[in-house]
C-alpha cells in the first residue's frame, strides 16, 4: 500500500500511500506505523471520505491528502501540518491543540469544534457552527481563516480565539443568521459590512486599531503562501471586527 520516495529521502524521509478503497481504519493504523517508522512527509493518494486522518497525532510530520478528507480530519492533534488538496468533510479540528490544516477547497460543518490552539487555513466556504466552543488555552491562541462565506451561528458560543471570513468573490452577507451568539471571548473579523439583525446579542462591532491590523496582514500573508493565493487587493481597513461586550453573558442564570 505505500512506497517510499527517491531523490530527496536524506533531507527528509517520505513515503506515498494509495488509500483507494482502503478502510478508514486501516488507514489510520498505517500511519500511526509510518510515523513510528521516522516518515516525516506522508503523502496520501485516493482519499475518498476516510475518517479520523491524523487524529491525536503529536509528531512533526506533514500529511498531504490528494482528495476528499471525511469527518473529524486532525482531532485532537498537537502538533502535524496537514495539507488537503481538495474539499474537507464535518469536524476539521476537533479540539485541536496545535499544528495547521489547509484545506485547498471547501470545508462542512462544526469546524473547530473546542479548538484550543492551533490554525487551520480553508480556500472555500465553511458550513454551519464554525469555531463553537473554539477557545484560547495559556499561551495557545487558535485561528481560522476561510476564503469564502459560513452558515449560520458563526463563532457560537466562542470563547478565544480568532476567525476571518474572507468572503472572496462573494457579495455580503458572508455568514448566515446568529453570528456570534452566546460569544464571550476572542474576535472574529469579516470582510466587509455586517448587518445588526445577523448578529446574536452577545456581541457587537468595534473599530479596528493598529494591533489588529498589523495582526491581520500577518495572517493574511501567511494564508495566501499556504492558499496559493493572491491576496495582494485584499486591506484591512475592509474589515469589520466582532467582539463580545460581556465575558459572562450568562452570568445572570447562576447562583452564589
Amino acid at each position: 500500500m505505500s512506497k517510499a520516495a527517491t531523490g530527496r529521502e536524506e533531507e527528509l524521509k517520505s513515503v506515498t500511500v494509495d488509500a483507494t478503497g482502503v478502510y478508514y481504519r486501516e488507514l489510520n493504523h498505517r500511519v500511526r506505523e509510518l510515523v513510528d517508522e521516522g516518515y516525516r512527509e506522508i503523502i496520501l493518494d485516493g482519499v475518498n471520505g476516510q475518517r479520523y486522518i491524523g487524529d491525536g497525532l503529536v509528531d512533526d510530520v506533514t500529511i498531504i491528502i490528494n482528495g476528499v478528507a471525511g469527518n473529524d480530519l486532525g482531532a485532537f492533534m498537537d502538533g502535524p501540518t496537514v495539507i488537503v488538496n481538495d474539499n474537507a468533510q464535518d469536524g476539521v479540528a476537533n479540539t485541536m491543540n496545535s499544528g495547521k490544516i489547509v484545506v485547498r477547497g471547501h470545508a462542512g460543518d462544526v469546524l473547530g469544534y473546542g479548538m484550543r490552539g492551533g490554525k487551520v487555513f480553508v480556500t472555500g466556504d465553511v458550513g454551519y457552527r464554525v469555531g463553537i466552543h473554539m477557545k484560547s488555552y495559556k499561551e495557545q491562541v487558535p485561528v481560522i481563516v476561510a476564503g469564502g462565506r459560513a452558515g449560520d451561528f458563526f463563532g457560537e458560543y466562542m470563547a478565544g480565539g480568532v476567525m476571518v471570513l474572507l468572503g472572496l468573490g462573494e457579495e455580503p452577507p458572508l455568514t448566515g443568521d446568529y453570528l456570534g451568539t452566546g460569544m464571550h471571548g476572542g474576535n472574529i473579523f469579516l470582510r466587509g459590512p455586517v448587518f445588526e439583525d445577523q448578529l446574536g446579542k452577545e456581541v457587537r462591532q468595534f473599530p479596528l486599531d493598529e494591533e489588529d491590523r498589523c495582526f491581520l496582514e500577518g495572517l493574511l500573508e501567511e494564508f495566501a503562501a499556504d492558499a496559493g493565493m493572491d491576496l495582494s487587493g485584499v486591506k484591512t481597513d475592509e474589515f469589520s471586527k466582532l467582539s463580545p461586550f460581556s465575558h459572562r453573558p450568562y452570568g445572570n442564570m447562576y447562583c452564589y
